[in-house]
This record gives structure tokens, C-alpha cells and sequence, in this order.
């Protein structure tokens, strides 16, 4: 009877293992693949520390915030076209069909990071008259613990570090872009997706494949120039779940404002129509709210914002803010 308590208890300590990953060369990578070999594999409960660099492949350690940092080198293309992302992690026993749910424990930014606007040809850029002539670039310096950043000209800024891409592989093949956000995840580029949050995320290959990266000390609703204020990230503290009885077609979260729901289409007319239908999905399973009474509902408790419009795919998300929808009725006096 021993051996086999302690024989559990040795199960248990491999299922809560934590393991660490570092932003190597070996450990990153610019682009999502279902044959993308993985640099590690867990079990489920597993928490996964990682340390990351910006989307644009800087060193992680730079001599000064308001200088252009150095890049890191080599990179191969088409391999490494799109952010640099840490992975794959690959999750023992999921498999397509299943959901894979992130519980972002802790966050927390590098020293420096940048953002700029205008330089390049697009379609926002066109229609704001933003589009010629050199890149606008803004240097931060990030103090994690103030919550600030200062850029060269003095002003500060609060920040609100959060990751904007996390995500899994489609199940076709071949090399696929880290730009759109998919049905599995990537690059949502959600600002309320911050430690505290979990992340729900249909999975479609076998082990799930997880990358991470694009860190974000900071980001509006609909991240309008391109990039936000791109970081490194000094910690980024994830556990990862697996549901096999969750049937999700795209994201959803648990934040600390509330449930999310996220639609993700070319235009935001279709956009908004998934999101809001997420929502009547999550209100069903988590309240027991019919359709159209779920549908009522929302037009009273709901809030869509534009998560992003700049990644081709464009997002938007539902927010049912925690405790404006109470599932007991109050008692009569």
C-alpha cells in the first residue's frame, strides 16, 4: 500500500513539474508548422517558464533602451520571417479536437522596447497620409516595478504587459505565417489577456505545438499603427491544461475584467458576428442561457471592442464583465 501512495506521489510531482526555457537560437523560431519538431514536451499541469525576446529578433540585453538594438543572428527564411517565438512545447495526450487551456501566472517585462508608426505602405497607413517617407520610431526605457515606461523625450507612460501571440499550428501543412490570428490562437494581440488570465485555445495538431512571444508592455484596443510597445519579457509564467470534454471553434478567455470571446475574420463585420455567437456559446455553457434570451442579454451586459486591425485577419472581442450576470435569482422579499 506504501509504494503505491508514494509511487502516486512521484506522479504527482512529474505532473507539477516546472520547467524553464530560454530564448536560444535552437529555442525560437518565426513561423507556425504541424511538423515543427518540439523543444520540449510536458504533461498536463506542467508550468512552463519562458524568457523572451521582442517580435523583431533583438538580444535580449541591450547597453541602452533609446538606442536601435542589436538583432539577434543567424536567421534563416523563410523559417524565421515572422516573430520570434519561443517553442514548440508540445503537451502529452492532446489531440485534435481537444482544448488546450493556458493559465497565464505571471508576466513581467525587460528594460527596454519600441514602437513606431507610418514608414510603409498599408491600407491604414494610405488612408491616414502616413505612408511615405521614413519610419517613425519611439525608444522606451521600461521599469517593471514603477509600471512605467520613459521614452527619450521624458514622457512616461503606464504599462500593461501582456503577450500578444500565443498559439498552436493549423492542422495543414507546410510553413504558415505568425501574423493572423487563427482559430488555434497566435496573434491575437488582446490587451486584456494579462497575468491572472486563462486562455482557451482549440487544438488541431498532435501535442498541441505551443509558441510564444510578441511581448507587449503596452497596447490600445485595436493596436492601430502596427506594433504596439514591443519588449523582451523577463518572465513569462504558464501552466498548461488540457480539456477533452470542451468544444471550442475559437478562442475564449477568462481575464480579470471578465469571460472574452474572440472573432476573427478579414472583415470586421464577420468578426464581431463570431465573437458576439461565442459569447451566446459561453453564456449557454457557463449560465444555462438560452439562445435569444443569451442574445438579450448581451445587448445589455456586453461590450465589443476591435482587438486589432493591422494583422490582415482582423479581431474582435466580447466582454462579459465578472458579476453583471448572476446565475441564482435574488430572493423576493
Amino acid at each position: 500500500m506504501r509504494a503505491r501512495q508514494e509511487a502516486g506521489w512521484r506522479r504527482q510531482e512529474v505532473a507539477l513539474a516546472i520547467h524553464e526555457v530560454e530564448p536560444t537560437r535552437a529555442n525560437l523560431h518565426g513561423h507556425f508548422s504541424p511538423t515543427l519538431p518540439p523543444i520540449l514536451t510536458i504533461d498536463p499541469g506542467d508550468t512552463v517558464v519562458f524568457r523572451t525576446i521582442d517580435a523583431g529578433w533583438s538580444l535580449y540585453d541591450q547597453e541602452d533602451p533609446y538606442l536601435a538594438p542589436k538583432k539577434l543572428e543567424p536567421r534563416q527564411a523563410p523559417q524565421d520571417a515572422g516573430h520570434a517565438l519561443c517553442g514548440p512545447v508540445a503537451i502529452r495526450g492532446a489531440r485534435p479536437g481537444m482544448v488546450l487551456e493556458i493559465d497565464l501566472q505571471a508576466i513581467r517585462p525587460g528594460r527596454w522596447g519600441w514602437s513606431s508608426a507610418g514608414g510603409f505602405r498599408s491600407p491604414g497607413n494610405q488612408r491616414l497620409g502616413v505612408a511615405e517617407g521614413e519610419e517613425c520610431v519611439l525608444r522606451w526605457a521600461l521599469h517593471p516595478d514603477a509600471g512605467t515606461a520613459v521614452d527619450a523625450s521624458g514622457r512616461t507612460i503606464p504599462i500593461r504587459p501582456f503577450l500578444g501571440l500565443i498559439g498552436m499550428p493549423p492542422s495543414e501543412p507546410g510553413i504558415h505565417s505568425t501574423i493572423p490570428p487563427r482559430a488555434s490562437g497566435g496573434n491575437l494581440d488582446c490587451k486584456e489577456l494579462i497575468a491572472g488570465s486563462r486562455l482557451f485555445l482549440p487544438i488541431a495538431v498532435e501535442g498541441g505545438l505551443v509558441s510564444v512571444g510578441d511581448g507587449h508592455a503596452s497596447q490600445g484596443d485595436g493596436e492601430v499603427a502596427g506594433p504596439a510597445l514591443e519588449c523582451p519579457m523577463e518572465r513569462v509564467e504558464l501552466c498548461f491544461r488540457l480539456h477533452d470534454n470542451m468544444r471550442l471553434a475559437l478562442p475564449r478567455a477568462e481575464a480579470p475584467i471578465g469571460w472574452i470571446t474572440f472573432g476573427l475574420h478579414e472583415s470586421l463585420d464577420e468578426a464581431w458576428v463570431l465573437a458576439l455567437n461565442g459569447m451566446l456559446d459561453l453564456m449557454a455553457a457557463e449560465f444555462g442561457v438560452e439562445r435569444k434570451e443569451a442574445l438579450s442579454l448581451c445587448s445589455l451586459l456586453v461590450d465589443l471592442h476591435i482587438t486589432q486591425v493591422v494583422n490582415g485577419v482582423k479581431g474582435v472581442h466580447a466582454i462579459l464583465p465578472h458579476g453583471r450576470l448572476r446565475s441564482s435569482a435574488p430572493e423576493m422579499a
